[in-house]
């Protein structure tokens, strides 16, 4: 890839203030964790997502959409390539009678709390999840019997022709932790969300219930990507590791928590190296005991060993 190329083609359309190279991905995931990005771009605009795109495309250079960094593990040695962050700024949320129009930088927990505020009941699930509108789809987040396939009606993407097109609900494919936009590589812009009228007090209710709920089985206070596995069929990642006896486990900085044995946190100065050694550290012990590969949630970004 040829980076200074690449920068002066973005700088076409995009403010060169908001072009960076050699940008430290700690500053930019949930965890702390992670080298250096070749080029770190911040577009302002839904238009100037677009042509980041195109011009990676056009370059072939490796890019990555990032939102606020959450469910993702960046390597040590960093991205070669190019990181897309459109967290803030192409995160317009507008209410419409019972429908909500997002942009994909818009935070879950935003829209949620939107959707509260306006007595739209369907989306507490998501009340605190970090992560972004784009993101939730991409993966159909989902938390406390809540996904985004129950919600969502439509979603406007980019396609791999850099067409713009809108894919409804039932051509999500979505299922556990999963929708067609991964296999099809397009780019999530925006997302229309139907949701019923509700009353208002009650959907406050049900929103606290479950901030107790993650607050008191969730290491909030710690750098964490998340739930680390996906569930097994009739399995429990947290409860299976935990049975273990591998609560506190630690290697380096990552350590397995304490409070909820599918997190590992980073208790200060954890690599990306140290999460991947416990995560098959994990897989190993879990499997010799039951049998079950456990299988990783979490997005690697990078090149690991």
């Amino acid at each position: 890839m040829n980076i200074e190329k690449i920068v002066e083609h973005l700088k076409c359309r995009i403010d060169e203030k908001y072009i960076l190279k050699g940008e430290s991905m700690a500053n930019h995931t949930t965890y702390k964790i992670g080298g250096n990005a070749d080029i770190f771009v911040i577009p302002q605009n839904k238009e100037e997502l677009i042509y980041c795109i195109k011009v990676c495309r056009e370059n072939r250079a490796e890019y990555f959409i990032l939102g606020r960094g959450s469910n993702l593990l960046v390597s040590d040695d960093g991205f070669r390539g190019v990181i897309i962050n459109i967290e803030d700024n192409i995160s317009k949320i507008e209410v419409n009678d019972d429908e909500i129009y997002a942009e994909a930088g818009a935070g879950l927990i935003n829209v949620s709390y939107k959707a509260y505020i306006n007595s739209l009941s369907g989306m507490e699930f998501a009340c605190g999840i970090p992560g972004t509108v784009g993101g939730a789809v991409y993966m159909n987040a989902g938390a406390y019997g809540g996904e985004m396939k129950q919600i969502v009606t439509e979603v406007e993407a980019l396609d791999q022709n850099n067409e713009v097109k809108v894919i409804y609900n039932d051509e999500m494919r979505f299922d556990y932790r999963y929708s067609a936009i991964q296999d099809a590589n397009y780019v999530v812009l925006s997302v229309k969300i139907k949701l019923t009228k509700g009353e208002k007090e009650e959907i406050k209710n049900i929103r606290e219930r479950l901030r107790l709920h993650r607050q008191n089985g969730q290491p909030l206070d710690l750098p964490n990507a998340g739930s680390v596995f996906k569930r097994p069929e009739g399995h429990y990642p947290g409860k299976m590791i935990e049975d273990a006896g591998l609560k506190g486990y630690t290697i380096g900085g990552a350590q397995i928590s304490e409070k909820h044995a599918n997190f590992i946190v980073n208790t200060g100065d954890a690599t990306a190296k140290n999460v991947i050694e416990l995560i098959k550290y994990i897989q190993d012990e879990v499997y010799n005991l039951y049998g079950v590969q456990l299988k990783v949630e979490v997005k690697m970004l990078g090149e690991f060993e």
